[in-house]
């Protein structure tokens, strides 16, 4: 990368994650030039297949899946969104996005129009905040390549939600953010870093975890992706690491991750 130039990057993120729209596209632009961005507006038949894909995975299981949205919706989400708006504030003030960024509201990221304004942005990276499995038309176009900020180590805790499962099966050390470079596979490329912080397994949503392993490590984020781009970062080694894919939330898991997660705070607490 060229002395005092900074990273071209693009932000491809959903519709109703405001996190990722008002939060990470100023983080993107603090340090690099964010030359647009990506938001998804999905259509309703790409929601019914990705509940298709759960339903296949999970079988009977989804009404366990089913309950659990239930409950964090009377219980939970809430109090969730009012420290989410709290969050985006705070990276609001320290990060001021400069007006006229280019945006593009698409249905999907593998869209014509979405490779022509991509193509169109001659990028050095791009940040994939989004659900969808990306072409390779698609993640080879930026010259350094597609990242995603992935909420659970992999590959132990690839696709969905791999805080949430690192906590319900007790692997606390699993429990984190991968960065790593999208190929053809589901979260299976290249790894350059974890990351995590001092989350609070009694107190804390599967929500608020995956959204700090975020939030709480941009800044070192930031320095390794100027060093991917600089050709300074190598891949982390993970041969012989069990891989596993897996999905959404059940409400039996989360209610038995948290009565033990409470026992060992009173245990703790206690001694």
């Amino acid at each position: 990368m060229p002395t005092n130039s900074k990273i071209k990057s693009i932000l491809i993120c959903h519709e109703d994650s405001t996190f990722d729209v008002e939060g990470l596209s100023r983080w993107l632009a603090s340090f690099s030039e964010l030359k647009g961005i990506v938001i998804l507006r999905e259509r309703n038949d790409r929601k019914f297949k990705r509940i298709k894909r759960e339903i296949g995975r999970s079988g009977l299981r989804f009404l366990d899946v089913l309950a659990f949205r239930l409950y964090y919706k009377l219980f939970s989400s809430r109090a969730d969104a009012k420290w989410e708006t709290g969050l985006i504030e705070r990276l609001s003030s320290l990060y001021p996005l400069t007006p006229g960024v280019p945006v593009l509201v698409t249905h999907s990221p593998n869209s014509t129009e979405a490779e022509a304004f991509i193509r169109g942005m001659q990028s050095d990276i791009v940040i994939a905040r989004c659900k969808v499995i990306l072409n390779k038309r698609i993640f080879s176009l930026p010259m350094a390549g597609t990242f995603v900020m992935h909420p659970g180590i992999c590959p132990e805790y690839r696709n969905a939600h791999g805080c949430f499962w690192a906590l319900a099966n007790g692997e606390d050390d699993k429990i984190g953010m991968t960065l790593l470079k999208v190929d053809e596979g589901v979260d299976t490329g290249p790894i350059y870093a974890y990351y995590s912080y001092a989350y609070d397994a009694a107190s804390e949503s599967h929500f608020k975890i995956q959204t700090r392993v975020v939030s709480e490590n941009l800044e070192s984020v930031a320095a390794k992706l100027s060093q991917i781009v600089s050709g300074e970062a190598e891949p982390i080694d993970v041969t012989g690491r069990e891989s596993g894919t897996w999905g959404h939330p059940w409400l039996t898991k989360f209610l038995a991750m948290k009565l033990r997660a409470r026992r060992r705070l009173q245990w703790t607490q206690s001694a």
